[in-house]
């Protein structure tokens, strides 16, 4: 009921920069956050970044100082901005939300299908 569509994954050399939007759409009532999490090969899924409605964020120690996640409420999208990346920033990116498509009911998680970033050394 609720469709995550991801973009802006590629390949970038260390120190190099991409940004990566989300973007929700569906049955929505409302977002309560949304962000990203990766996985490295070989690697169980990490949360990257967080975003709330009221904008308060949170990072992965491994990120803090080079990502930003943003958001559009408006739009329902998110975003998040990768500076000085590094190769051990490679990874499967996945957007997700957590939202309510029923007023009666809690929110629950969603993801996209992920998108691809690879930092070369």
């Amino acid at each position: 009921q609720v469709q995550l569509v991801e973009s802006g994954g590629g390949l970038v050399q260390a120190g190099g920069s991409l940004r990566l939007s989300c973007a929700a759409s569906g049955s929505i009532i409302s977002i309560n956050a949304m962000g990203w999490y990766r996985q490295a090969p070989g690697n169980q899924r990490e949360l990257v970044a967080h975003i709330t409605t009221d904008a308060t964020t949170n990072y992965a120690n491994s990120v803090k100082g080079r990502f930003t996640i943003s958001r559009d409420n408006a739009k329902n999208t998110v975003y998040l901005q990768m500076n000085s990346l590094k190769p051990e920033d490679t990874a499967v990116y996945y957007c997700y939300a957590l939202a309510k498509v029923r007023r009666w009911a809690s929110p629950s998680d969603y993801w996209g299908q992920g998108t691809q970033v690879t930092v070369s050394s």
